[in-house]
């Protein structure tokens, strides 16, 4: 049995139903769960950690992803590029991909995040060239190695520009070589258990990109392995005007028919939706990953995210890929997203603390995990992280460490984070792996990848 025990915590946000913050307790786990929250707890522990000046949140969740572009990012090409343009330049570079670059970048963004404070990641992979090898397996090779909770996803793209789609022929699969695939994935990977390291999501890459076929059959297959559904919607004013054109209906409409609505599903970005859709997500349960540094780097506009949460619509928040970010840190997230929608909606934005639960108990939401992580509750998974209040960038603003992430922001690493009750930062550095060391296993990998 491993154990942990943390004491002396000067403030943990919960982030539970109560919205209860806890004074100077501690926190004690076994075997990668809560089993204790309070002052002056009498067990003992194999690992313990004094947090006298430690602010103590609930291990963030990134709701959207999309790894291997770590190997893409800050590319001068596609700068100045909006999304339809931007995807046709960046295809003809992840074309290339293989298991050994799927390993390296998955580690590096993993890596970043963990550094940042966040313990689980959905990842959005779709781009399965042939001949790759065991991509999604690679993944969570890597998400075992840093000790990071890994949500992957078997992706798909059936329409390559021939079809009228986006990406090249050389990414693309038939709907029964999708199929057959996403049934291998769930068997091997998924583990429905509490607390478990590895689950597997559906998510076709785009309305844009697939068929209605292979939406339809993927929400069928889903439902009969009882996994989640995940895609891009409603990203871009193009993709509005693309599915007019081609479908007579507007996004939401055109998933909705093909069985795509319900507290199994989420969508990313959801921006462009009008009054009458976010009721239609709210009634259905529909969730909405919400990404906003993407969203503005691309000028793809300000998602919806006031209305969505005044309307019961579930939001988790996301950084999305790194070409579309050109970062992993959820935490940058958090605050540009405070900063943006009181710029955009004023009053009704969401507070400093209500954007952190959505980083923690709303995405722990739309991945359907509310029960095991998301909070710092007993009985759930142990995921947290730590930051000393003692520093310079935060010296007079932990009076309300609720909002202190949102309103003032941490630009560093974290001092810890835990996952499954395991310590995987420690005083702002990756303790499993050598950090150094994949930083230059990666640049070399990354490099001879671009130059392919």
């Amino acid at each position: 049995m491993s154990t942990l025990l943390i004491q002396n915590i000067r403030s943990l946000v919960s982030c539970d139903d109560a919205d209860t913050v806890y004074e100077n307790v501690d926190l004690y786990a076994e075997d990668g769960f809560i089993r204790a929250i309070g002052k002056n707890l009498p067990q003992e522990a194999e690992k313990v950690i004094d947090a006298s000046h430690m602010l103590c949140y609930p291990g963030l969740v990134n709701t959207h992803h999309h790894l291997y572009q770590v190997f893409s990012r800050n590319l001068p090409e596609v700068q100045n590029m909006e999304l339809f343009d931007w995807l046709k330049t960046l295809y003809e570079i992840w074309k290339n991909l293989d298991e050994d670059v799927i390993r390296l970048s998955t580690l590096t963004g993993l890596g970043e995040l963990m550094k940042h404070g966040c313990t689980t990641c959905f990842d959005h992979h779709y781009v399965f060239p042939a001949g790759a090898g065991d991509l999604i397996g690679a993944q969570f090779a890597a998400s075992d190695e840093i000790g990071a909770r890994m949500y992957a996803s078997r992706g798909s793209m059936d329409l390559s520009v021939k079809d009228g789609g986006l990406p090249p022929d050389s990414v693309v699969q038939t709907v029964d070589e999708i199929m057959a695939d996403s049934a291998r994935v769930i068997e091997k990977y998924h583990d429905k258990s509490f607390g478990a390291m590895h689950r597997v999501a559906l998510a076709p890459c785009s309305p844009f990109s697939v068929s209605a076929d292979l939406l339809r059959e993927s929400a069928v297959l889903a439902r009969e392995y009882g996994v989640r559904l995940h895609t891009h919607l409603c990203e871009t004013k193009d993709e509005e005007h693309f599915m007019l054109a081609r479908e007579g209906v507007r996004p939401l409409e055109y998933m909705e028919r093909l069985g795509w609505t319900g507290s199994d599903v989420w969508f990313a970005h959801g921006i462009h939706f009008n009054d009458e859709e976010l009721r239609v997500l709210a009634k259905t349960h529909t969730g909405v990953a919400h990404c906003p540094i993407s969203n503005m780097k691309l000028a793809s506009g300000v998602a919806r995210v006031p209305e969505m949460l005044k309307l019961g619509v579930p939001v988790g928040l996301a950084v999305d890929g790194s070409a579309s970010n050109d970062g992993s840190s959820l935490m940058e997230e958090l605050r540009v997203a405070f900063l943006l929608h009181r710029l955009n909606s004023s009053k009704a934005a969401p507070s400093g603390y209500d954007v952190l639960k959505m980083a923690t108990c709303g995405s722990a939401a739309i991945l359907g995990r509310s029960d095991d992580i998301g909070s710092l509750e007993v009985g759930k998974c142990c995921d947290l992280f730590m930051i000393d209040s003692r520093r310079l960038e935060l010296v007079g603003s932990c009076f309300d460490p609720k909002s202190v992430l949102g309103t003032v922001g941490v630009r560093g690493p974290v001092d810890y984070t835990v996952v499954q009750g395991r310590v995987t930062v420690d005083h702002g550095h990756l303790v499993t792996v050598d950090e150094e060391q994949l930083a230059h296993d990666a640049e070399a990998k990354c490099r001879a990848y671009l130059n392919r």
